[in-house]
């Protein structure tokens, strides 16, 4: 998952290329704009120690890759696009969720398989509603194996295709259904297909050993479902902190058990806040990409995503 800016491309590319070869990956771009100024906001990368990782390569791309971790077969899907970028967004939308379950097929995978998906829309204030509207009518045809709809981020970014979004996904298929991924509802905040957004809170699965939690982008937004705490980002930071910690802290996690985070900020004049937070609280060197980017809500002044995990005795 590479974030920073499109004009940087081909130098970031040769970077990446010259460290780790071509790739045989799948690659996720989108302009996520630093919050320093500098070209490249960061990179997140999912590796795996032992086994073996079979591409999926469609239309000439990458677009996924298969593998296993104990008896569970998992894809990691990314840079799903739209075929027709030039029409409206809420086809393109259309078009962008049947790609992915084409992408998905043919890894042997199906849309219900799905526990997290990432969906980055260029100029997602003009259109948030269509796309909520488009995502859930496909979501109602399709029956998820864990019974919820997947963990989410919605965030306003520009893709290198110019497409109204780009996604991206993770599908998990366990050979024991007991032993799959459930939803986890955050203690602290309502359901969000309450208002209208087809996306479960947060997602827990075991793996090999590992118990991880996925939690959505989440924000500074009330049980009822209403923006809180407009135009003052140190409540909304510490209303979200406070949302995320309760989901960690009832399924027994907490901060330090975090390995993957992203905090997207309206302005970058928000990320001192941020940073604060995070000393006051002694969650010291998060594992976290901050990203200036606008959020699903104009009044949102900040988000935060984040995957915890931790180890059976």
């Amino acid at each position: 998952m590479i974030f920073g800016s499109l004009a940087a491309r081909l130098s970031i590319e040769m970077a990446m290329s010259d460290a780790l070869g071509a790739p045989v990956w799948p690659v996720l771009w989108v302009e996520g704009a630093s919050c320093n100024g500098a070209a490249l906001a960061g990179v997140q990368a999912f590796a795996l120690a032992d086994g073996r990782i079979e591409p999926v390569v469609l239309d000439g791309r990458v677009l996924a890759t298969r593998y296993k971790v104990g008896d569970a077969d998992l894809c990691w899907v990314g840079g799903v696009l739209p075929e027709n970028p030039a029409v409206a967004p809420g086809l393109q939308t259309e078009q962008a969720f049947k790609n992915l379950e084409k992408v998905l097929n043919a890894a042997g995978f199906a849309l219900g398989d799905l526990v997290r998906t990432w969906c980055y829309n260029r100029d997602l204030l003009e259109w948030y509603g269509e796309f909520n509207r488009v995502r859930s009518a496909r979501y109602r045809e399709v029956a998820f194996r864990t019974g919820s709809t997947p963990a989410s981020t919605g965030i306003s970014a520009t893709n290198l295709a110019g497409a109204a979004l780009v996604l991206a996904g993770l599908a998990i298929r366990p050979s024991d259904p007991a032993r799959g991924a459930k939803e986890i509802g955050s203690p602290l905040q309502c359901p969000a297909p309450a208002y209208g957004s087809a996306f479960s809170r947060a997602m827990e699965f075991e793996l090999d050993g590992s118990r991880r939690i996925l939690v959505s982008g989440t924000a500074s937004i009330e049980p009822g479902g209403a923006t809180v705490w407009a135009d003052d980002i140190h409540r909304q930071i510490e209303l979200t902190m406070r949302v995320v910690g309760a989901i960690l802290e009832v399924r027994g996690l907490g901060w330090s058990d975090v390995t993957r985070a992203l905090a997207y900020f309206k302005s970058p004049a928000y990320v001192p806040a941020f940073e604060a937070w995070c000393r006051e609280h002694g969650w010291e060197n998060p594992p976290c990409i901050n990203l200036h980017c606008d959020i699903c809500r104009d009044d949102l002044l900040f988000e935060l995503e984040l995957d915890a995990e931790t180890w059976r005795p």
